[in-house]
């Protein structure tokens, strides 16, 4: 299968220098967010037992490398690292601990077009990429090339429906809109269970199981997939 042309999207240019630094701090800042860090960290590692504890995995878009010590965990676990920004890179080598550093190996590639041939890692850990994809399109191009890259199971996060928080934000949107202030540059989505559902299906994935950040509440779901045989 070739590998799918790439896409540039909006929001990705963000990711400069600065945006890159204060992404990093964000998710430490006040208590909130570190008790998020917590339970993004509880589900990431329910999700990776649930894959069976890949040993070779790819970390796309890995940002400011905030999941690398968790990655790091299993000592026999080989740790790849991408994303589209190569100041996000430079950003988590320079701030994650020097250990971890040195079991990763990173390089700037788009999850459109990911620079590995087929069948190249054992899972895919996707985190906080798809709710910025409003296009259908553009998810199964992307999960197509993670059909094509991995060579068992894929861990992802996105927003969903069916919770108190989506049911919120549908309603801001109704209200913004009626008043003619709808949303500029708007880069973050969420979208109903049965479509994204369907979506892995379509690429030729079938659902291991899923874990909700708040159930019931919050939008985050995390997925974890594995590839048809």
């Amino acid at each position: 299968m070739t590998k799918t042309p790439h896409v540039e999207l909006e929001f990705s240019r963000k990711y400069d220098r600065s945006h890159s630094e204060q992404y990093l701090k964000k998710h430490h800042e006040g208590w909130a967010r570190r008790l998020s860090h917590w339970r993004d960290e509880q589900v990431a590692r329910h999700a990776l037992r649930l894959a069976d504890d890949p040993g070779l995995i790819l970390d796309l878009p890995c940002g400011a490398g905030r999941f690398w010590p968790l990655l790091a965990e299993a000592p026999y676990r080989v740790i790849l690292a991408a994303d589209n920004s190569a100041d996000m890179l430079a950003v988590a080598r320079a701030s994650q601990p020097a250990d971890v550093v040195a079991r990763v190996r990173s390089f700037q590639t788009s999850a459109f077009a990911i620079d590995l041939g087929a069948n190249a890692v054992d899972c895919i850990f996707c985190i906080r990429l798809l709710h910025h994809i409003q296009s259908a399109e553009n998810r199964r191009a992307i999960l197509r090339e993670f059909h094509r890259v991995t060579r068992d199971t894929v861990i992802l996060s996105l927003w969903v429906d069916g919770n108190y928080k989506a049911w919120k934000r549908r309603r801001l949107e109704e209200r913004r809109a009626k008043e003619g202030h709808a949303w500029q540059n708007q880069n973050r989505f969420v979208v109903r269970r049965a479509d994204i559902e369907s979506e892995f299906e379509q690429a030729g994935f079938r659902i291991l199981g899923y874990k909700d950040f708040f159930p019931g509440y919050a939008m985050w779901r995390t997925y974890v997939l594995r590839k048809k045989s």
